[in-house]
């Protein structure tokens, strides 16, 4: 091989390709990932020191009165040992990952991706994307979905940057914003907010910030000074899940 050729291939061109190929696309927060990835050589030999998966998630970030699009890795794995990759050579690498049950919900904004990387000494790192859905884990749809049979409404799901107050493993957390269209608690509440900090198969801890509706002058002061919020962090376990609706409502009719 020229010393061209080796030139081009360390910018990516002429050099190895990668396609991961999942099982599936639609996957629930905590599951088991499969899938494989093809390697296809270039057109010289090509040393790889380790293939990489990353589950990617974005998120706003605010700075100085402007919004920003940050990307942030909810979880990195290294799926094989150094190889050696011939030309025109193609190897398929099988992985088994999990989906870590903290990874972001595909509802309105959010996006979630795998990204491949292949790490290659002295060249450009190829790389692919693919997108996938996520669904929540069994306990917090539990939980989302007691919050719709109160008479809520989903109005927003994003990822935001989080605050020094909220300790978690991201720079993120996911909030959902909820509004009364029926119910109890419509006409009483503007919105319920739903923050949750960490999860396993058994439990969930989560912040719940319920919205009090402006009611006469000193209603409308409390609002314009924002004391008509109130946080309240939970802990849910799965042996709850029966009594969830009524907890729930229990809790948020203590800040009528």
């Amino acid at each position: 091989m020229s010393f061209f050729n080796k030139v081009l291939a360390s910018f990516g061109i002429g050099g190895a390709k990668v396609d991961t190929k999942l099982e599936k696309s639609t996957y629930t927060a905590g599951e088991t990932m499969k899938g494989e990835v093809e390697v296809y050589g270039g057109s010289l030999e090509q040393q790889v020191d380790s293939i990489y998966l990353t589950v990617n998630t974005t998120y706003i970030r605010e700075s100085d009165d402007r919004k920003y699009t940050q990307v942030a890795a909810v979880q990195k794995y290294k799926v094989n040992e150094p190889f050696t990759i011939g030309a025109n050579e193609t190897k398929v690498i099988p992985f088994t990952i999990e989906l870590p049950i903290n990874t972001p919900v595909t509802i309105g904004k959010t996006q979630v991706w795998v990204s491949t990387g292949l790490d290659i000494k002295n060249a450009a790192d190829p790389e692919d994307k693919d997108f996938i859905e996520v669904r929540p884990s069994k306990l917090a749809g539990q939980i989302l979905g007691a919050v719709e049979q109160l008479g809520f409404e989903l109005r927003k799901a994003e990822c935001e940057q989080a605050s020094r107050k909220i300790r978690t493993q991201y720079p993120f957390v996911q909030e959902f914003e909820f509004v009364p269209t029926s119910g109890a608690f419509r006409g009483k509440l503007d919105e319920v907010e739903i923050v949750f900090i960490s999860q396993s198969e058994q439990s969930a801890d989560f912040l719940m910030q319920v919205d009090r509706k402006a009611r006469g002058f000193g209603g409308f002061l409390s609002e314009a000074f924002e004391m008509d919020e109130s946080h309240i962090r939970l802990s849910i376990s799965a042996q709850d899940a029966p009594y969830l609706k009524e907890k729930l409502k229990q809790v948020i009719s203590k800040y009528l």
